[in-house]
C-alpha cells in the first residue's frame, strides 16, 4: 500500500519526508516500519532519517539519488506542504546579481528549525540555517527576502551603487513587492533596514 502510494505521488529521485506521509489506517509506528521494510527491499533508499527516495537506475547502475541542494530545498524551503523558507545572506545576494561571489556555504531562512542558527551538512554541501523570526509564507518570502537582504547589504555590494539599485528595482519589480508589503515587515527589521530601504530610493519603484 505505501510503496504503490508513494510512486504514485513522487518521482524517482525526489526526496520523501516520512513526515509528510498519512494513509488512511497505517499508524505513524507502521509508517515507519513499511519504509523500513521497503529500503530493505531496495525498492526506497535511505538518504538521511526520516528522507527516503525510489531509485532511478541509470547506465552506470547508479542510484540517481537527489542532490544535496534538492534536500536542502525541500527540507527546508518549500515542498507539497508549502512555502516554509527561502535563501538568505550572500546566497540571495548572488541570486540577483548584487554579488559576484559564490558563497562555499548556502544560507537559508528557515521555520523547519528550531536553533536560531545552525551549520548543518547535507551529501558534500554545508548549509547555514537561520531560524525566521517572522513566519514564512507563500505569501511573503519574497518581501522577507529582500528586507533580509538590506540590513546588511553594505556585506554583499561589489558593485557600484547604481548598478545595485537597479537590480533591487528589478527584484521588487519581478516579486510584485507593493508598498503595503513593506509596510506590513520593515518595522521588524533594524534601522539599517530603513537606511538602506530609502537611500537606494527603493520607495520610489514601489505600487
Amino acid at each position: 500500500m505505501l510503496y504503490d502510494y508513494l510512486i504514485r505521488q513522487y518521482k524517482a529521485g525526489e526526496p520523501i519526508f516520512c513526515m509528510d506521509i498519512e494513509i488512511d489506517g497505517m499508524s505513524e509506528v507502521n509508517l515507519r516500519q513499511q519504509f523500513k521494510v521497503l529500503a530493505d527491499s531496495g525498492k526506497l533508499i535511505r538518504y538521511e532519517k526520516g528522507i527516503y527516495y525510489i531509485p532511478k537506475k541509470n547506465r552506470l547502475n547508479e542510484s540517481g539519488a537527489p542532490a544535496a541542494d534538492t534536500v536542502a530545498y525541500y527540507k527546508y524551503i518549500s515542498r507539497s506542504n508549502g512555502v516554509n523558507g527561502y535563501y538568505s545572506g550572500h546566497t540571495f545576494a548572488n541570486q540577483i546579481g548584487v554579488s559576484a561571489q559564490v558563497p562555499f556555504k548556502v544560507e537559508i531562512v528557515s521555520n523547519n528549525i528550531a536553533a536560531k542558527k545552525r551549520e548543518i551538512s547535507i551529501g558534500k554541501r554545508i548549509f547555514v540555517i537561520r531560524k525566521a523570526v517572522i513566519s514564512v509564507t507563500e505569501k511573503n518570502y519574497k518581501v522577507l527576502q529582500l528586507l533580509d537582504l538590506l540590513e546588511n547589504l553594505d556585506s554583499y555590494i561589489d558593485d557600484n551603487v547604481a548598478d545595485v539599485k537597479e537590480k533591487l528595482n528589478d527584484y521588487i519589480t519581478r516579486s510584485h513587492i507593493s508598498r503595503e508589503d513593506i509596510d506590513e515587515y520593515i518595522f521588524n527589521y533594524p534601522d539599517s533596514t530603513f537606511r538602506y530601504f530609502y537611500e537606494m530610493g527603493l520607495d520610489h519603484v514601489l505600487p
